[in-house]
């Protein structure tokens, strides 16, 4: 079957770095396209990154250019979403998903996406 378990989450100061994981099973993920979105509490879901299936297409949103870097390890069958200067508001959970190969742009993360993780929490904090 094919699955999304995405890791890395935790408890950070603001200024602080996390890396967050997206482990592909099931399926090999440098054939599709994986977005990472979050969700805190009260709001609405954001799209916030997303790679290509051939990595040379990537989006961030605003709130996040400069500061996150998304990256894909195909031997690992991994995505990966470092994460820097990290934010308050940056506090949400954190899923990645996947979707059809193509150019990541910021009409494509209103589009369908395939199949979800269950999400990992990020918490940014002093």
């Amino acid at each position: 079957q094919v699955h999304l378990e995405e890791s890395g989450g935790g408890l950070v100061q603001p200024g602080g770095s996390l890396r967050l994981s997206c482990a592909a099973s099931g399926f090999t993920l440098d054939d599709s396209n994986i977005g990472w979105f979050r969700q805190a509490p009260g709001k609405e879901r954001e799209a916030v990154s997303c790679i290509s299936d051939s990595g040379d297409s990537t989006y961030y949103s605003d709130s996040v250019k400069g500061r996150f870097t998304i990256s894909r390890d195909n031997a690992k069958n991994t995505v990966y979403l470092q994460m820097t200067s990290l934010k308050p508001e940056d506090t949400a959970v954190y899923t990645c998903v996947q979707g059809t190969a193509g150019s990541c742009t910021i009409s494509s993360m209103d589009g369908l996406w395939g199949f979800w993780g269950q999400g990992t929490q990020v918490t940014v904090s002093s």
